[in-house]
């Protein structure tokens, strides 16, 4: 089976940080790019960063570049998000996707070339 699977979120004052976690299974992470997006209530869906040639190619949105770093783990399969200084605009679901190619995008503009998506995990940055 192809599935992502989110986890790490939480509740976090800000300033705080979190590590988020995507999980791959049916596929290897080499191959494809992963994207973390998030989606506050009533808004749409923003890219927040992507990583694909096996961790060789980042891409982040300026809202959270300096601050957040997505990382792999190739024995674990696993895409990372590192979140530091965490503002309330953080705040929102966070999903993990997966966009095939050759060769992926890694854009963190649109979904659309995001063909696998996992469940999300909550983060509430709050005082």
């Amino acid at each position: 089976q192809l599935q992502l699977v989110e986890s790490g979120g939480g509740l976090v004052q800000p300033g705080g940080s979190l590590r988020l976690s995507c999980a791959a299974s049916g596929f290897a992470l080499d191959y494809y790019a992963i994207g973390w997006f998030r989606q506050a209530p009533g808004k749409e869906h923003e890219g927040v960063a992507c990583i694909v040639s096996g961790g060789r190619f980042t891409n982040y949105a300026d809202s959270v570049k300096g601050r957040f770093i997505i990382s792999r783990d190739r024995a674990k399969n696993t895409v990372y998000l590192r979140m530091n200084n965490l503002k309330p605009e953080d705040t929102g679901t966070y999903f993990c996707a997966a966009e095939g190619g050759p060769p992926p995008s890694c854009t963190v503009r649109v979904r659309t070339p995001y063909e696998t998506w996992g469940q999300g995990t909550q983060v509430t940055v709050s005082s």
